[in-house]
């Protein structure tokens, strides 16, 4: 064989730009083929699972956040406090109706007990006046009775002025009933009358013949003027009273058998004497 002679080549021949264009169009029309009949595949295939990432918590965002948290808390405490505050103050509304209500229970148990002790005490009072009176009853026969009468007939007084007035209204109720609490108009006991009397010159003397055996000046019997109270027991513990009413004579409320009666002082002598006016 000849140096010069022709040696095959082992190198691929080399394609033309036809070939290879020819070659790209037949793979591109494959693969758009494939994917048409992606699109045109049931709607229901398989999910693709992917990873989603979270966003990331920055710091003005972990700012905003525990922000809203402690108002949160603030507002809760201050709901908790303005409870608590209602419940207080209901709570004391309550004590102080309840102390309100026990006041006023007390107020009217001691009104009450006060008055029950000045009714226990009016009462042995008049007990004690109609048990000590039992002196005072008129002695019965006709020569008491003819002496009543001659000392009633000569009577005479010298009283003037606002004692003048009060001898004036004790005689005139002389005949009037005894009741014991009486006060008037028609119906009286002892100091009853004595009030009663006095009370028409203007002098409010007390209820009582205890407190009026003490109502003025003491004076001895011996020196008694008109319109002078008289009493028959001790000064401040009387059990009967009567007005002086001159000549030697007295008006009382003598008891329940006698009514008001116009006596003279021998019949009874009394203890003692005040004068108020």
């Amino acid at each position: 064989m000849s140096h010069t002679a022709h040696i095959p080549s082992h190198r691929k021949p080399r394609r033309n730009a036809s070939t290879s264009a020819l070659r790209a169009g037949v793979a591109g029309g494959v693969l758009s083929t494939i994917a048409v009949a992606g699109a045109a595949g049931p709607a229901q295939a398989e999910p693709v699972t992917q990873t989603i990432e979270m966003p990331t918590i920055t710091a003005g965002l972990s700012t905003t956040v525990a922000a809203s948290a402690e108002a949160t808390q603030q507002i809760a405490q201050d709901l908790e406090t303005q409870a608590q505050e209602d419940a207080a103050a209901s709570s004391a509304a309550k004590d102080a109706k309840k102390a309100k209500a026990e006041a006023v229970r007390k107020a009217e148990a001691k009104k009450k007990a006060e008055a029950a002790a000045k009714a226990k005490a009016e009462a042995a009072e008049r007990a004690s006046r109609a048990a000590e009176r039992t002196t005072l009853q008129p002695a019965t026969g006709s020569s008491s009775s003819g002496t009543t009468t001659a000392a009633t007939t000569s009577y005479s007084s010298n009283a003037t002025g606002s004692a003048a007035s009060v001898v004036a209204f004790a005689r005139a109720q002389v005949g009037d009933a005894y009741v014991s609490g009486g006060t008037g108009p028609n119906s009286w006991d002892c100091s009853g009358l004595v009030q009663a009397a006095f009370r028409t010159v203007g002098v409010d003397l007390p209820r009582v013949s205890q407190s009026q055996s003490t109502a003025g000046t003491q004076v001895s019997l011996s020196n008694l003027q008109p319109g002078d109270i008289l009493y028959w027991g001790g000064a401040g513990s009387a059990y009967h009273v009567g007005i002086y009413v001159g000549g030697g004579q007295f008006v009382g409320a003598q008891n329940s058998s006698t009514g008001v009666v116009q006596r003279p002082l021998d019949y009874d002598m009394p203890t003692g004497a005040v004068r108020v006016l």
